[in-house]
């Protein structure tokens, strides 16, 4: 069970309705009409849904949409007039002009409270199962009902609270929902473990969980407020959670940066809580081929596996990155900016085709990989595979190199296939044939550096200084294996924002930092919108549809 939940289609409950699921509700199956499985077989089974979503709500499409491309951090323009145009939609979240009819929005959401109807109905129907791990199951399914209301919270405003899988949810705003979500976690942990993890919760995972909303707690309370008011007694909360993760001594800072987000990263002693990618639970993220070149060819084995050119990052988030390490190249400074795996000289070179691995995390310049002619790669006479400079040959373009450029926006020549920065930093999957299947690195949730920097931030803001630079300088200089960052000399609230950016860039953390920061109304390439609204996102309109028959039950956020 700690390796593997068995999923029993005949013991789950069934959402009523995928597009109109405010109400939260389901029809249970009576599990004594099940046949043939013993009690934990149930129990299993009713656990398992309560997890399965996860992966869904994070994926590149939905979550990350969300919370990088309506940064600073990401930008996806129309990409040669052809590509990811998608009614503009990706344009309009840039530029904070989504509506309730995006369909992003309307994934994550759908996804988002299908998991808390599964959450609600595993908790009823463990009520009664004689299975030992029942007591463990409920907390789990409890926490991770309170863990959805959390997304739901950051980008909705709003969260639902239900106890009886027949009743209609009731939807609590502000601090009443910031105090009930406490409420739930507090209850939960006591009957947690800690050796479940990290694709399942923990009690670790729930004192991360604690922090975050601890931390946040200033914007909970107060969303359209002109400025933030961070209680001491929230900020002292964050501490405690935060040093009981880093004195438990479960968890360790990953030496190898890249490791944390390799294919077999599902061990990695940084990961807190994590969506479980592993390929034999059908792990299918597309995060390393949604950035990338359509003309990158990452595996020997597969002629079609490429990139799929879609978003960058912004020139405003490149500069950060400069602005912080002056003189000194990025990608020299910080080994969190770029690593590289593929010969760059000007001449082709021949490499063994199992030892063939692409350039992670940024990628700037001309781009070198397989050479693919005809839909086949070229072999050096040695019968290694040949690797020099790529080329738009996929956009019927054989001569134009593909050459990632700073300037990226959405203008003509600033929607090319080949503009923006580029970011590999989930490394692409050994085994996909297509880069749109599998995906096995477990997308990291909460992992330890984000513990060290939330602690950083909470002491900043009760202005220990001296603490918060310990700290920051601990994940800094953690990363030995490829090449030790340099420790600062001191921080502030701003540089906190900017560190923050350099270490979890790509990992869906952006808006909600920006917006606790006070930076979401800012202006970055191609967004000046100022509206304290747009912090966040229109509920779906089939939502408010489906709800339609209890007038008042489910209003638009203001600004929508």
């Amino acid at each position: 069970m700690k390796n593997k939940i068995i999923i029993i289609l005949a013991a789950l409950g069934f959402i009523s309705l995928a597009e109109s699921c405010t109400k939260l509700k389901e029809t249970v199956l009576d599990e004594s009409s099940v046949t043939g499985l013993t009690e934990k077989q149930i129990a299993d089974g009713t656990i398992a849904p309560v997890y399965a979503q996860l992966p869904n709500i994070f994926l590149h499409t939905n979550l990350f949409a969300l919370q990088e491309i309506s940064t600073d951090e990401a930008i996806l323009p129309y990409r040669g007039g052809t590509d990811w145009g998608d009614n503009g939609i990706y344009l309009a979240l840039h530029r904070h002009q989504t509506t309730s009819t995006d369909p992003n929005v309307r994934g994550t959401w759908n996804f988002i409270t299908q998991s808390l109807s599964r959450a609600v109905s595993a908790v009823s129907s463990l009520q009664t199962s004689k299975d030992p791990n029942a007591k463990l199951y409920i907390a789990e399914a409890r926490g991770m009902y309170a863990f959805y209301n959390l997304l739901a919270l950051d980008l909705w405003g709003i969260i639902f609270v239900k106890e009886d899988p027949g009743a209609t949810s009731k939807i609590v705003r502000g601090t009443e929902a910031v105090e009930y979500l406490k409420k739930v976690l507090l209850e939960v942990e006591p009957a947690l473990d800690n050796t479940t993890g990290p694709g399942r919760l923990t009690k670790a995972a729930v004192w991360g969980l604690l922090a975050k909303l601890h931390l946040n707690a200033a914007v909970y309370n107060d969303r359209y407020a002109s400025t933030f008011t961070f209680k001491p007694e929230d900020m002292d909360k964050v501490i405690e959670y935060t040093s009981k993760i880093i004195s438990s001594g479960q968890f360790a800072l990953s030496p190898d940066y890249w490791a944390i987000f390799n294919d077999d990263n599902h061990n990695n002693k940084e990961h807190i809580f994590a969506v479980d990618q592993r390929a034999d639970l059908n792990g299918h993220n597309r995060m390393a081929y949604f950035s990338l070149s359509g003309d990158q060819f990452p595996l020997p084995a597969y002629t079609g596996a490429n990139g799929t050119d879609g978003p960058s990052i912004t020139p405003d988030f490149y500069r950060s990155w400069v602005t912080a390490n002056g003189a000194v190249d990025p990608a020299v400074a910080d080994p969190r900016f770029y690593k590289q795996n593929v010969m760059n000289k000007p001449g082709d070179t021949c490499v063994d085709a199992a030892a063939y691995r692409i350039d992670r995390g940024i990628l700037r310049g001309q781009q070198f990989g397989l050479q693919r002619v005809n839909g086949v790669f070229l072999k050096c006479p040695d019968g290694k595979m040949k690797v020099g400079k790529i080329y738009n040959v996929t956009r019927s373009r054989p001569t134009t190199p593909v050459i990632h450029t700073e300037q990226v926006d959405f203008t003509t020549a600033g929607s090319d296939y080949s503009t923006g920065f580029r970011v590999e930093k989930y490394e692409f999957s050994q085994k996909s044939v297509s880069g749109r299947n599998f995906g096995e690195a477990d997308i990291s949730i909460i992992r330890l550096a984000d513990v060290y920097l939330m602690r950083a931030e909470a002491k900043l803001r009760k202005n220990d200084a001296a603490g918060a630079l310990t700290d920051v300088n601990t994940v800094r200089t953690s990363r030995s294996a490829t090449g030790t960052g340099k420790a600062l000399a001191s921080v502030n609230l701003d540089e906190l924002f900017r560190e923050r950016g350099f270490e979890l860039y790509w990992e869906m953390h952006r808006r909600t930092d920006m917006v606790r920061f006070g930076k979401y109304e800012g202006s970055w390439t191609e967004k000046n919108d100022t509206d304290k609204n747009k912090r966040v996102f229109p509920i779906p309109q089939t939502a408010i549809d489906g709800a339609s028959n209890l007038p008042g039950y489910l209003k638009q956020n203001p600004g929508y």
